[in-house]
């Protein structure tokens, strides 16, 4: 035993690596290690030799087992003072602002929009791009002879022949996490739906992928006031103007019951958009109080609850609030254009610090 002891003891103290410390276990202590058929030969041994034995081979296993794990520590230790020097950085060394990347001006007015909403008790709520047609449609009131349902406005998703389960489709609109929403939580609701959405649509000031966000609030006594206090609010804090003027006009939203497409004042004087001033109005979005229909399906009694919702687009704010002329240059991937609209990846959106800084 003492012999085992002083053989192995130095081999685990010459091991270079990890890989020969396991050979060096294996022989020793593993099935068939030398260790481990000395024990085997306990069970031939008389009761007197073995009670002196036993104990032994039990000290000398333990001790070399310890053995094994210290050198095995000393070796991960070794190797992670070797990669530290490698990867040693001057962390006061000034920065290269030339290969930092900048944050899309999407991501960071969607997160602007989620910072202003959660000041006003909004929730962030997401869902799948790709939907049932239930989702899309049906359960939002939207009827099939709608032209919104029609293959040349929305991207259907192939079926195969004979296929007669309902059709999906990429989400024309936020809207159906708004359905998922009230199905999941019930009412009373507050939430805001930021995503993608898809409509067969491309120019200047479309394109066929965009981003939008919804919101919706859902309680006993909620009116138009409360909608156009919401809506005043978050466009005196997104535009960050005080003079902030909304002009409600009816229009018609299946999902909604009244509708109101929302304008507000600003000045084109010079070329330049000015928000808050001026005699020229510019629609922003759509809203309306929440039809009975559409709370019924998201399982919400219409005569109890109450709500309102709206609607509008994240490129297209972005656009006013920032003066990008063209929508499609947000998916252009452009490296000169995301230098220049870009933001810095530590500008987080919040209302104490500003959201555009």
């Amino acid at each position: 035993m003492d012999d085992l002891r002083s053989k192995y003891i130095d081999l685990i103290a010459q091991a270079a690596d990890e890989a020969a410390l396991e050979d060096l276990r294996v022989q020793a202590v593993g099935k068939k290690g030398e260790i481990s058929l000395a024990m085997r030969e306990l069970g031939r041994m008389t009761p007197e030799e073995r009670q002196e034995a036993g104990p032994r081979l039990n000290a000398l296993k333990s001790e070399i087992t310890s053995a094994l794990a210290a050198k095995k520590q000393a070796l991960t230790d070794a190797a992670l003072d070797d990669r530290l020097k490698a990867e040693w950085l001057d962390v006061t060394l000034p920065a290269r602002p030339s290969n930092h990347g900048t944050i899309h001006p999407v991501s960071q007015v969607t997160e602007e929009v989620s910072a202003i909403f959660a000041d006003m008790g909004f929730s962030v709520a997401e869902g799948p791009q790709i939907e049932s047609d239930w989702y899309n449609f049906d359960a939002l009131n939207i009827p099939g002879h709608h032209p919104a349902r029609a293959e040349m406005d929305t991207f259907y998703m192939q079926r195969k022949q004979g296929d007669n389960r309902p059709p999906h489709v990429l989400r024309t609109h936020t809207s159906p996490v708004q359905i998922r929403s009230m199905m999941d939580h019930g009412a009373p609701l507050r939430v805001i739906c930021p995503g993608r959405v898809y409509r067969a649509d491309y120019d200047q000031t479309h394109t066929p992928m965009f981003h939008q966000v919804e919101g919706l609030a859902i309680d006993t006594d909620i009116s138009m006031a409360n909608l156009k206090w919401c809506l005043e609010e978050f466009c005196r804090a997104f535009f960050e103007v005080d003079g902030v003027e909304l002009r409600f006009r009816a229009s018609h939203f299946p999902f909604t019951e009244p509708s109101a497409e929302v304008d507000i004042r600003c000045s084109w004087a010079g070329g330049t958009l000015k928000i808050g001033e001026g005699d020229d109005w510019l629609e922003i979005l759509g809203s309306g109080m929440v039809h009975p229909k559409v709370l019924e399906a998201g399982g919400i009694d219409p005569s109890q609850w109450q709500g309102f919702a709206f609607g509008m687009g994240i490129d297209r704010i972005a656009m006013l609030k920032y003066g990008i002329p063209d929508l499609r240059a947000f998916f252009d991937s452009d490296l000169r254009w995301l230098r220049h609209y870009g933001f810095g990846a530590l500008d987080r959106p919040d209302l104490v610090g500003g959201l555009s800084r």
